[in-house]
């Protein structure tokens, strides 16, 4: 039952992902992208992993240390409950990246990419994005004051 759990929390986290990268210009898309609430059916799945391995999960973050933690993760409830958290995150972090570069005009050909890497990992999909964003800022601001001086 945790190995079906492990896979479902990727597997309800996919459409999300999918609609992002494939249809980023359907009206839907971004309002479901606008929404937190895509992360709860992931939050259910870590609840359910987490509440077995409860006092062993509020040791490892409580007083963090390499060991305990290891011993958590060393367990098929523990690993799976941190397997869904860094689902959880990955989304709303890709959903916050979306609504940003719909926002400042990311291509979506750049976009797609992006979001790929940050459901890969994202603690490198997020600053290549953070230095896409304020490239595309910057450009703005410049085509805005070249538009002012005409």
């Amino acid at each position: 039952m945790t190995g079906f759990l492990f896979e479902l929390s990727f597997w309800l986290a996919a459409p999300v992902w999918l609609l992002m990268i494939f249809a980023p210009s359907w009206p839907l898309t971004s309002r479901i992208a606008s929404s937190p609430l895509t992360v709860v059916p992931v939050l259910l799945v870590w609840l359910t992993l987490a509440v077995p391995v409860a006092p062993e999960l509020w040791s490892a973050v409580s007083s963090p240390d390499v060991d305990v933690f290891r011993e958590l993760t060393a367990t098929a409830n523990g690993a799976g409950a941190v397997w869904a958290q860094i689902i959880a995150w990955d989304l709303l972090i890709g959903q916050w990246m979306f609504l940003q570069a719909r926002r400042i005009g990311v291509p979506p050909l750049l976009m797609g990419p992006l979001l790929v890497l940050t459901i890969l990992l994202s603690p490198i999909g997020l600053p290549v994005f953070l230095v896409v964003r304020e490239v595309a800022r910057r450009r703005t601001r410049a085509e805005s004051l070249a538009g002012h001086h005409r």
